[in-house]
């Protein structure tokens, strides 16, 4: 009887394109967490389904929802975030994960995705004019404080963006990358979202610019580090994640004083090595975070979704991964960040738009990559007929032994 369900099982997964490793499986195994009270948040959106092409991006070993380690590492630290990731930006090795390819909500680490996709289009020197559109944002949300009318460098608005979480410097710089237009904040969303798609960022769909949330807008702790690896390779991000305080001016018309504002990611402040990053947080995604650090002549990033403050904050959790992955030895992997290039020799993803009533994000530029196709009709229904007729063969085989038994 067991040879029969194994049969039936390998079946399955060649109707289904799974591969029949997948029927050995190891059991997930648990990410440690810390004992805490169950924290007040609202309910978690709805993701995607998962497709399990997508899952195994970067190596077979990262498709769990659970932990996956080098063999015989140290353990990792017990962290509340939901999912975790950390990576070496140089050599591209996965060192560990909790969860990798879980869909989660970004928050402000998105606005990374934001600096990947226009950080090289504009000028740093260039003075722009903020206008009331800019200014668009939820109330009570991280801004910087600029003004309309006010007029400020692209350099000034990055800072505000990575050092204060500017929603409004967000805004501004997306509408700008876009062309300046009305309808600039959406053609960069857009492009987003297609820099996501052209770097293997499978479970990242960008709604705003801000990280603002935004239905239909998730992300993963691996799309995380394929966007820190191109945010990190770039001199001018590098050099404004690791400022400390920075100065909005003045303003003439209208007449305002000028303010200094400080990084608010408090490992450039205590961790040796550290190149900075991006902290998160909205009451839906909770804390998110992606933090770097150089040791020894080995670069790592640390990404962290879902998290709570207590008894660590977001960076303290991205420290601890840091920690963490820097005792294990060199050439440590559980699998690997995938490059454009191989995306693009994989050939470009479909792209289909989706609308408000099929549960796309309902704002602009919601266009995503589609999943690959899922059974054709005939494959369908050659599982449903093997599903309806699986009972039978078992009940058959138990009925045959038992006679033989009896005989």
């Amino acid at each position: 009887m067991r040879a029969l369900v194994t049969t039936c099982v390998a079946v399955l997964l060649v109707l289904t394109g799974v591969p029949a490793t997948a029927s050995a499986a190891r059991a997930e195994i648990p990410c440690p967490k810390p004992k805490i009270a169950k924290p007040s948040a609202p309910p978690r959106p709805t993701p995607p389904a998962e497709v399990a092409e997508d899952m195994r991006v970067g190596g077979d070993d990262l498709a769990t929802h659970g932990l996956v380690v080098p063999e015989n590492s140290p353990k990792p630290p017990a962290l509340t975030a939901t999912t975790w990731l950390v990576a070496d930006l140089e050599t591209g090795e996965v060192l560990g994960a909790c969860g990798p390819h879980v869909h989660q909500t970004p928050a402000s680490v998105q606005k990374m995705l934001l600096a990947a996709t226009a950080i090289d289009q504009l000028d740093p020197a260039q003075r722009i004019t903020v206008t009331r559109g800019d200014l668009d944002i939820e109330p009570g949300s991280s801004a910087v404080g600029l003004v309309v009318g006010g007029q400020y460098t692209i350099a000034t608005l990055w800072l505000g963006l990575m050092l204060n979480s500017g929603n409004d410097a967000a805004n501004a710089l997306a509408r700008l990358a876009g062309g300046g237009g009305k309808d600039g904040l959406a053609t960069t969303v857009a492009a987003m979202n297609a820099k996501a798609a052209a770097l293997g960022a499978r479970q990242t769909h960008a709604v705003t610019p801000s990280g603002l949330d935004g239905k239909g807008q998730f992300t993963s702790a691996y799309d995380l580090a394929l966007i820190a690896r191109v945010c990190f390779a770039s001199d001018d991000f590098r050099k404004y994640v690791l400022t400390k305080t920075a100065r909005l001016p003045a303003q003439k018309k209208p007449k305002v004083g000028g303010f200094q504002f400080q990084n608010e990611n408090k490992l450039i402040y205590n961790y040796p090595g550290a190149l900075g990053g991006k902290t998160g947080f909205t009451t839906l995604a909770r804390h998110s975070y992606v933090g770097a650090a150089t040791r020894d002549g080995r670069t790592l990033v640390a990404t962290l979704l879902g998290a709570e403050a207590r008894p660590l904050r977001g960076w303290e959790q991205g420290a601890k991964l840091l920690d963490w992955g820097f005792s294990l030895p060199a050439g440590s992997s559980v699998g690997r960040l995938v490059t454009p290039e191989e995306v693009a020799a994989a050939g470009s993803p479909r792209v289909e738009k989706t609308t408000a009533a099929d549960g796309g994000g309902g704002g602009a530029g919601n266009e995503r990559p589609s999943a690959p196709a899922g059974l054709t009709v005939a494959a369908a229904a050659s599982v449903a007929v093997l599903l309806t007729g699986t009972p039978l063969l078992l009940l058959f085989a138990v009925r045959r032994r038992r006679r033989m038994t009896r005989s």
